[in-house]
């Protein structure tokens, strides 16, 4: 418990100083554990004596792996990277160009993985090969769909992404804590250390949390602004009104024991509730999967990335759930539908080239000066 513990002050001190660098430092982050997942998930299934048969071909499962970062990235990050580069009308035009083909150097790319693959058969060994080919794919499907997500959350304000994730760390805490000096009654047997005493005391602990820390965090717009480019800079934005406090009277029967008689409560706080009820119930079966999976394959641990904790892929399985739940809640019941003046000046920056939005402009020169002619 000690090691576990020593460790996990480490990881939340580096994840807080991650949080105060920003979004682009946050996007960085995802990519490395990105990149140590798939490293453990790739070695699961090796056999030595396989391997030393095809040489190049643990480099393939990479060139697959990059290959799916630059398409699930690609398109997101170059729109906006164009919002950083507009002042530049060489590097508007190049990144412009790198949105129309990236959908096309993405599929070359893995057409050309492809035929590495085929050339690559061997007799003898094409069960093997087969059956790591499908694992590749399967493992790019796991890490990469629940990663776009949590980098669209980023960017939509860094308070998307910090509080499903600080849930998850919560509730996997306050899980192991009251399992650990509670526990009595075995939970699911999938994952024997796993009790009801742990997953009920876990589950009041993140409500609890939830409540609170959407009050603490939506108070910063440096977590509540969204970004729309690449910078690193400060925030300044209207936090809109899920962010400005509203005010409630408390009945006169609790006067005696509050000394408030109106609490001020933020909006975000009900939809907090929301992800710290997902958080508690639904998230922690992304561990009793992987635990099941680990049990499939003879495993205690994905790798030893983390002392007492095992390997980034355990320390993620629950919270790549997360992500998904928390991007679908906020796009459904969050995202207002509404257009802005900014959304359409974005899109035709990131879709028209130079000639087009000059032509575009001059239309409605055209249009505004007509208009002004008609009214005089």
């Amino acid at each position: 418990m000690l090691i576990r513990a020593y460790s996990s002050v480490w990881m939340i001190g580096g994840f807080s100083f991650i949080i105060y660098m920003g979004h682009l430092y946050i996007w960085a982050l995802i990519v490395v554990i990105q990149i140590f997942m798939a490293r453990e998930l790739f070695s699961l299934l090796r056999r030595s004596n396989e391997e030393r048969q095809l040489p190049g071909f643990r480099l393939l499962n990479w060139h697959f792996f990059f290959t799916a970062m630059l398409f699930t990235y690609g398109h997101f990050l170059t729109q906006q990277l164009v919002n950083t580069v507009t002042s530049d009308k060489l590097l508007c035009q190049l990144v412009s160009g790198l949105i129309k083909y990236q959908m096309f150097i993405c599929y070359f790319l893995y057409i050309a993985g492809f035929v590495w693959f085929i050339l690559t058969l061997k007799k003898k060994m094409y069960r093997y090969q087969f059956s790591q080919f499908a694992w590749t794919h399967m493992i790019l499907l796991m890490v990469f769909v629940q990663s776009a997500f949590t980098v669209a959350n980023i960017f939509e304000g860094i308070f998307w992404f910090l509080l499903p994730a600080s849930l998850i760390i919560i509730n996997d805490i306050a899980a192991y804590f009251f399992g650990f000096f509670f526990g009595r009654t075995p939970l699911i047997k999938l994952s024997p250390k796993k009790t009801w005493e742990g997953f009920i005391g876990a589950s009041v602990t993140t409500l609890l949390s939830a409540f609170v820390l959407a009050n603490i965090m939506g108070h910063f717009q440096w977590l509540t602004c969204p970004r729309k480019d690449l910078s690193t800079g400060w925030l300044h934005c209207d936090p809109g009104p899920l962010f400005k406090p509203e005010y409630f009277s408390l009945p006169a029967l609790m006067h005696q024991w509050f000394p408030w008689k109106e609490v001020a409560i933020l909006p975000v706080q009900c939809h907090a509730l929301a992800f710290g009820l997902f958080a508690s119930i639904i998230a922690p079966f992304g561990g009793f999967f992987a635990s099941g999976f680990k049990r499939a394959f003879k495993l205690k641990d994905f790798g030893d990335s983390i002392p007492g904790h095992g390997g980034i892929t355990d320390r993620m399985d629950c919270q790549m759930v997360m992500a998904v739940f928390a991007y679908i809640y906020h796009q459904s019941f969050v995202m207002p539908p509404s257009f802005s003046v900014e959304m359409f000046l974005d899109q035709i920056l990131r879709n028209l080239t130079i000639e087009e939005q000059q032509l575009l402009y001059e239309q409605l020169g055209n249009f505004f000066q007509a208009r002004q002619l008609l009214q005089a």
